[in-house]
Protein backbone atom coordinates (compact mmCIF):
# COMPACT_ATOMS: atom_id res chain seq x y z
CA UNK A 1 0.00 0.00 0.00
CA UNK A 2 2.63 2.38 0.92
CA UNK A 3 4.23 1.94 -2.62
CA UNK A 4 0.83 2.35 -4.57
CA UNK A 5 0.64 5.89 -2.74
CA UNK A 6 4.06 6.87 -3.38
CA UNK A 7 3.73 6.06 -6.74
CA UNK A 8 0.67 8.51 -6.65
CA UNK A 9 2.22 11.47 -4.57
CA UNK A 10 5.61 11.56 -5.84
CA UNK A 11 4.57 12.38 -9.70
CA UNK A 12 1.82 14.62 -8.01
CA UNK A 13 4.32 16.51 -5.79
CA UNK A 14 6.99 16.94 -8.47
CA UNK A 15 4.03 18.38 -10.69
CA UNK A 16 3.22 20.63 -8.18
CA UNK A 17 6.66 21.78 -7.99
CA UNK A 18 7.07 22.04 -11.64
CA UNK A 19 3.39 24.21 -11.97
CA UNK A 20 4.63 26.43 -8.68
CA UNK A 21 8.04 27.06 -10.30
CA UNK A 22 6.39 28.18 -13.28
CA UNK A 23 3.60 30.38 -11.77
CA UNK A 24 6.49 32.25 -10.22
CA UNK A 25 7.70 32.91 -13.74
CA UNK A 26 4.15 34.41 -15.12
CA UNK A 27 4.10 38.44 -14.77
CA UNK A 28 0.83 39.39 -12.59
CA UNK A 29 -1.65 40.81 -14.36
CA UNK A 30 -2.11 44.77 -14.56
CA UNK A 31 -5.16 45.70 -12.17
CA UNK A 32 -7.46 48.51 -13.35
CA UNK A 33 -6.42 49.65 -10.06
CA UNK A 34 -3.03 49.51 -10.80
CA UNK A 35 -3.41 52.29 -13.64
CA UNK A 36 -1.49 55.84 -12.80
CA UNK A 37 -4.37 58.05 -14.44
CA UNK A 38 -2.74 61.63 -15.32
CA UNK A 39 -4.69 65.03 -17.60
CA UNK A 40 -3.18 66.93 -20.07
CA UNK A 41 -2.90 70.69 -18.86
CA UNK A 42 -5.12 72.16 -21.99
CA UNK A 43 -7.69 69.83 -21.78
CA UNK A 44 -9.64 67.66 -18.78
CA UNK A 45 -11.95 65.86 -20.52
CA UNK A 46 -8.99 63.33 -20.98
CA UNK A 47 -7.01 61.32 -18.73
CA UNK A 48 -4.33 58.86 -19.66
CA UNK A 49 -2.50 56.05 -18.35
CA UNK A 50 0.44 54.12 -19.77
CA UNK A 51 -0.61 50.25 -19.41
CA UNK A 52 2.35 48.93 -20.71
CA UNK A 53 5.32 50.76 -22.17
CA UNK A 54 5.37 54.56 -22.25
CA UNK A 55 5.82 57.20 -24.83
CA UNK A 56 9.62 57.57 -25.10
CA UNK A 57 10.29 53.63 -24.42
CA UNK A 58 11.26 51.62 -27.47
CA UNK A 59 8.74 48.55 -27.89
CA UNK A 60 5.23 47.64 -27.51
CA UNK A 61 3.01 49.79 -26.06
CA UNK A 62 -1.01 50.00 -24.58
CA UNK A 63 -2.27 53.28 -23.94
CA UNK A 64 -5.60 53.42 -22.12
CA UNK A 65 -7.55 57.08 -22.20
CA UNK A 66 -10.69 58.14 -20.84
CA UNK A 67 -13.07 60.61 -22.70
CA UNK A 68 -15.44 63.01 -20.31
CA UNK A 69 -18.56 63.29 -22.42
CA UNK A 70 -18.96 66.08 -24.46
CA UNK A 71 -15.04 65.82 -24.46
CA UNK A 72 -12.84 66.33 -27.65
CA UNK A 73 -9.48 65.44 -28.43
CA UNK A 74 -8.41 67.77 -31.81
CA UNK A 75 -6.82 67.57 -34.58
CA UNK A 76 -3.62 65.37 -33.79
CA UNK A 77 -1.12 63.00 -35.81
CA UNK A 78 0.73 60.29 -34.05
CA UNK A 79 4.70 59.27 -35.71
CA UNK A 80 3.76 55.08 -35.52
CA UNK A 81 0.64 53.48 -36.38
CA UNK A 82 -1.74 52.80 -33.32
CA UNK A 83 -5.00 50.07 -33.37
CA UNK A 84 -8.09 51.71 -30.91
CA UNK A 85 -10.13 49.73 -29.43
CA UNK A 86 -12.91 51.36 -27.89
CA UNK A 87 -13.52 49.26 -23.71
CA UNK A 88 -16.73 51.64 -23.29
CA UNK A 89 -19.04 54.03 -25.12
CA UNK A 90 -19.19 54.65 -28.46
CA UNK A 91 -16.05 57.20 -29.65
CA UNK A 92 -16.34 59.11 -33.02
CA UNK A 93 -13.58 59.59 -35.27
CA UNK A 94 -12.51 61.60 -37.85
CA UNK A 95 -9.91 61.66 -40.86
CA UNK A 96 -7.92 64.39 -42.35
CA UNK A 97 -7.03 67.97 -42.34
CA UNK A 98 -10.14 69.38 -42.24
CA UNK A 99 -11.63 68.41 -39.00
CA UNK A 100 -14.71 68.70 -39.83
CA UNK A 101 -17.78 66.65 -37.59
CA UNK A 102 -19.70 65.70 -40.74
CA UNK A 103 -16.40 63.21 -41.12
CA UNK A 104 -17.11 62.10 -37.90
CA UNK A 105 -17.57 58.42 -37.71
CA UNK A 106 -19.16 55.80 -34.63
CA UNK A 107 -16.80 53.19 -33.08
CA UNK A 108 -19.13 51.47 -30.42
CA UNK A 109 -17.51 49.23 -27.76
CA UNK A 110 -15.65 46.48 -29.05
CA UNK A 111 -14.72 47.69 -32.45
CA UNK A 112 -11.70 48.71 -33.52
CA UNK A 113 -9.70 51.60 -35.23
CA UNK A 114 -6.46 52.12 -37.44
CA UNK A 115 -4.83 55.47 -37.57
CA UNK A 116 -2.00 55.46 -40.09
CA UNK A 117 1.46 57.09 -38.86
CA UNK A 118 1.16 60.86 -39.35
CA UNK A 119 -2.61 60.99 -40.75
CA UNK A 120 -4.23 64.05 -38.84
CA UNK A 121 -7.21 62.60 -36.77
CA UNK A 122 -9.80 63.61 -33.88
CA UNK A 123 -11.80 61.77 -31.58
CA UNK A 124 -15.05 63.00 -29.79
CA UNK A 125 -17.31 61.27 -27.13
CA UNK A 126 -20.41 62.73 -28.36
CA UNK A 127 -22.85 60.45 -26.58
CA UNK A 128 -21.35 59.93 -23.18
CA UNK A 129 -18.35 59.19 -21.43
CA UNK A 130 -15.59 56.82 -23.82
CA UNK A 131 -13.08 54.27 -22.76
CA UNK A 132 -10.63 53.14 -25.03
CA UNK A 133 -7.02 51.52 -25.13
CA UNK A 134 -4.14 52.25 -27.97
CA UNK A 135 -1.67 49.95 -29.17
CA UNK A 136 1.40 50.46 -30.72
CA UNK A 137 5.39 50.69 -30.93
CA UNK A 138 7.18 53.49 -29.37
CA UNK A 139 8.54 55.48 -29.15
CA UNK A 140 5.54 57.48 -29.79
CA UNK A 141 3.97 60.92 -29.44
CA UNK A 142 0.75 63.33 -29.94
CA UNK A 143 1.10 66.24 -31.97
CA UNK A 144 -1.40 69.03 -32.45
CA UNK A 145 -2.18 70.03 -36.02
CA UNK A 146 -2.81 73.57 -36.36
CA UNK A 147 -6.06 74.22 -38.19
Amino acid sequence: RVSRSLAFVLPLVAWLATTSAAAADRPAPILPGDLKWFSPPTNAAVQGAWVVGGETAPGPYLFRVRLAAGGRISLHVHPDTRATTVLAGTLWVGFGADATDAQLVAVPAGAVYVAPANVPHWVVAKDGDVTYQESGVGPTATTPVAR
